[in-house]
């Protein structure tokens, strides 16, 4: 298939015609891409392939120096229909092509293509012949699956498309009992708006002390949430008792599909069970949008691992009655197979380092 590219630098058009696309994602959004400049360095080039006149594939690949190295990135991208065969063969070609032409030593390409749904082992797991398909077309073709996966590989899906009461039904009866209960003991939620930053940053870094997980200064989520809020691609809700806030939730959306990124509770009035009520308004509130999916965002490469940092809050995400949905994660093209192997060498140590440092901080910071 011969496919040839355009370079798009409107961000209504690009917003626009993503929203279209299949597998279209918010991390392919204009604003992600402004916000990874301001926040991290990083430089959006916004692809759209085209057969003849009609935009068939779209790809906002992130590029960044890294001393003297240069590495891209195409996150949760690029976006097309992926059972299109001869389309994605020409896709990757294309971003292949682009990477070398632009002397990156890799790109990195991370779409939510589905390799699987279900926990394996369980009665209702199954495997996805379409994303193995094409993680073998990748392997012949010189990608390789990432020893670094940035974002989540798996996660929870909830289906929109099915009425309140049938959304209920779906849930595990802990869960439908903890939505219900939270109301009973006086937990009342709001929509909040980027007037609220401070106090969700404030809830967002005491759980992250309780919880040990590192985060940025608040200036950082100032572009993470508020500019999103301010573009229409987020929302904060914020349960309350009294009057003081307990607990938050940010859902992000575009398209046809919302995303659960950020939560935060106190650690006060946690009895009152908030963070279910929090998220069932949070699928409300979505399904009013008209999307159709709510994705969870986050479940564990191993489901048996109890230790897996993600196993705990995975029961919680489970108990909403959605699908469990593996994908196929990110995959690196070494463009430069010598300064790639150094790369995928050091990094890690590096990055462990910065961990702990950041881990260190937010302790030092919280006085302890």
């Amino acid at each position: 298939m011969q496919i040839h590219s355009l370079t798009i630098n409107n961000r209504e058009k690009w917003n626009a015609t993503l929203a279209l696309m299949p597998f279209a994602h918010v991390l392919q959004t204009w604003e992600w891409g402004e916000f990874k400049t301001s926040t991290t360095g990083w430089q959006p080039h916004r692809i759209a392939f085209m057969d003849g006149e009609t935009v068939v594939a779209m790809a906002q690949v992130l590029t960044r120096r890294e001393g003297p190295f240069q590495v891209m990135y195409v996150p949760k991208g690029p976006a097309l229909d992926y059972t299109n065969e001869p389309l994605r063969k020409a896709v990757i070609d294309a971003l292949k092509s682009y990477a070398r032409q632009h002397g990156a030593i890799f790109i990195k390409i991370d779409p939510d293509v589905v390799i699987g749904a279900g926990v394996p082992g369980e009665p209702d797991a199954c495997e996805d012949d379409l994303g193995k398909q094409i993680a073998a077309e990748w392997r012949a073709a010189g990608l390789r699956f990432s020893r670094e996966q940035v974002q989540f590989r798996n996660s929870v899906i909830v289906d929109l498309r099915r009425s309140e009461d049938d959304l209920l039904a779906a849930m595990k009866q802990k869960t439908r009992y903890n939505v219900r209960l939270s109301p009973r003991r006086d937990v009342t939620v709001r929509f909040g708006s980027a007037d609220d930053l401070d106090l969700l940053y404030d809830l967002y870094a005491e759980t992250a002390l309780r919880d040990g997980f590192v985060i940025r200064p608040l200036d950082y989520y100032r572009q993470a949430w508020g500019a999103f809020m301010q573009a229409g691609l987020a929302q904060p809700i914020i349960a309350e008792y009294k009057g003081d806030p307990i607990a938050h939730v940010i859902v992000f959306g575009f398209g046809k599909r919302a995303w659960y990124f950020y939560g935060a509770s106190s650690d006060e009035h946690r009895n009152r069970m908030p963070t279910y009520l929090l998220q069932w308004e949070a699928i409300r509130w979505a399904k009013a949008q008209k999307m159709v999916l709510y994705d969870f965002w986050g479940a564990p490469n191993d489901f048996d691992d109890e230790d897996d940092p993600l196993a705990g809050v995975f029961h919680f995400k489970d108990g909403f009655g959605g699908t469990v949905v593996r994908r196929i994660g990110a995959w690196d093209y070494p463009a430069n197979r010598l300064l790639y192997a150094g790369y995928t060498t050091a990094m890690p140590v590096i990055l462990s380092v910065m961990r702990r440092i950041g881990r260190r901080r937010l302790q030092i910071d919280s006085g302890e």
